[in-house]
């Protein structure tokens, strides 16, 4: 016969070993827990500066959208028309206008250069970008370019940033990867 005694001992041991099993999950290091994301920056206003590298006037394309991307509202364009034949000096910035004053998010964008890049995509009257900026590493950003026009016509500039592309890569999107911070693609007349 088992004394009563003992049973309570056991019992107890078995709980004591329970409870602290617990405690020790509970308390476990958070190695597995998920790292902190960066929250995504809203960008409602992308707006590229083109000065003509023989000097001149500065010419914009700005696209202003002030519901977001997603909001049901098409984005506003003001675009000056470009010269034909011409390179330019290129600058873009890309604003928060949600809030009062709007941010600035080519400052972030160029804090973490090695983490961001620019992608253009030309076609018709425009020939080609160049990148004329680089991130610690040697790979290109993109905030800052040169843009060359062809005889006059229409055509298209793309704007593409991504976040965590790979780098260095063969500048293309399918190469680079990375998830796109904003997309934007501008209808330019060249004369």
């Amino acid at each position: 016969m088992i004394k009563r005694n003992t049973i309570f001992k056991n019992i107890k041991k078995v709980s004591l070993i329970a409870f602290s099993s617990i405690a020790l999950i509970s308390c476990s290091d958070d190695d597995d827990a998920p790292e902190e994301q960066n929250e995504e920056e809203v960008i409602t206003t992308v707006i590229v500066k083109l000065t003509p590298e023989a000097g001149g006037t500065t010419l914009t394309l700005m696209s202003k959208d002030d519901d977001g991307s997603d909001g049901p509202n098409p984005p506003a364009y003001s675009i000056d028309k470009l010269a034909a034949n011409t390179t330019y000096n290129g600058t873009i910035t890309l604003l928060n206008e949600t809030e009062s004053p709007a941010e600035d998010i080519t400052l972030e964008v160029a804090e973490e250069d090695d983490e961001h890049q620019f992608f253009y995509a030309v076609s018709g009257a425009i020939s080609d970008t160049e990148y004329t900026d680089m991130d610690e590493n040697g790979n290109p950003v993109g905030i800052t370019f040169t843009l060359s026009t062809t005889d006059a016509g229409a055509a298209t500039l793309g704007v593409t940033l991504r976040h965590e592309p790979k780098k260095p890569n063969d500048g293309t999107l399918a190469d680079a990867g990375g998830a796109t911070d904003v997309e934007q693609t501008f209808s330019v007349t060249v004369e």
